[in-house]
């Protein structure tokens, strides 16, 4: 074989090589996105949140999401089989996310009401909860109805902002709202508010990580339980299901006791 063949010959081989490597590598590097499968053969579902919700889902000293909502979602996908990747959205920006299937589902201590429930689709309950106020330790307030001539601050469009809305009116310039619970509690602390309102385990957890700031919490019966639902796209069936059955598990096996301490029916 002369010379110039046997370039010839070395050229195709490489050629071929290539192509075979590339085709190779498009393969390998595929992402799982909504829907699709990480490298252990698993479903990986793309789950949004506000991690700005301690205890329940904040961002940890690395960048990293985690809370008790985080918890309760990582366990429901090991019984159910699937894996999750989260990506934190913001509280309003969250909704909209789920309705054109930007994410999966969305964790973010959401309750669930009539409301939300024209719009999205819920899992089955996974955690019980109830507004609390939150006052300066020198307050009067002694229930609900005493902010009824105060300034209320509060997370905008929240279960917290309705039952304040329902008291001071829906376009009370007494409310206070912000874009995060710990901004409310702020605006209530720099003096821009006389109260806030808000669930009881946030409330609980910003007392517990701000022991100096003297405040106090007064709790009134005739706020009601809420329940908190994992949020799906109207008509998701297959996702809701699938988190349902996740859910099913983790009651049975008593891991979500476990990780909020109660029993959730």
């Amino acid at each position: 074989m002369g010379k110039s063949v046997k370039r010839l010959m070395i050229g195709i081989a490489l050629v071929c090589t290539s192509i075979f490597l590339i085709g190779c590598g498009a393969e390998s590097s595929k992402t799982s996105g909504s829907g699709g499968d990480d490298t252990s053969g698993k479903r990986k579902l793309v789950v949004g949140t506000d991690a700005t919700y301690a205890p329940m889902e904040f961002m940890d000293e690395k960048g990293n999401i985690v809370g008790i909502d985080i918890d309760i979602v990582n366990a429901i996908a090991e019984a159910a089989g699937f894996e999750v990747e989260y990506k934190n959205y913001g509280w309003d920006p969250l909704f909209p996310a789920v309705d054109n299937g930007e994410v999966d589902f969305a964790v973010s201590s959401i309750t669930i009401t009539e409301e939300r429930e024209k719009s999205f689709d819920f899992s089955d309950p996974y955690f019980v909860a109830n507004q609390l106020i939150l006052v300066p330790e020198d307050s009067d307030v002694e229930s609900f109805d005493d902010l009824a001539d105060k300034r209320v601050s509060v997370q905008i469009s929240t279960t917290g902002h309705k039952v304040v809305q329902d008291l001071l009116g829906k376009t009370s310039s007494k409310i206070v709202a912000a874009e995060t619970m710990p901004l409310a509690i702020t605006e209530m602390v720099n003096g821009n508010a006389d109260a806030s309102v808000g669930d009881n385990a946030v409330i609980i957890e910003y007392q517990t990580q701000n022991p100096n700031v003297k405040l106090k919490t007064v709790e009134d019966d005739s706020f009601e339980k809420e329940y908190y639902g994992l949020m799906v796209k109207k008509g998701n069936q297959e996702i809701l299901d699938l988190l349902n059955d996740g859910i099913e598990k983790i009651k049975a096996n008593g891991k979500l006791k476990e990780i909020t301490d109660q029993d959730v029916e």
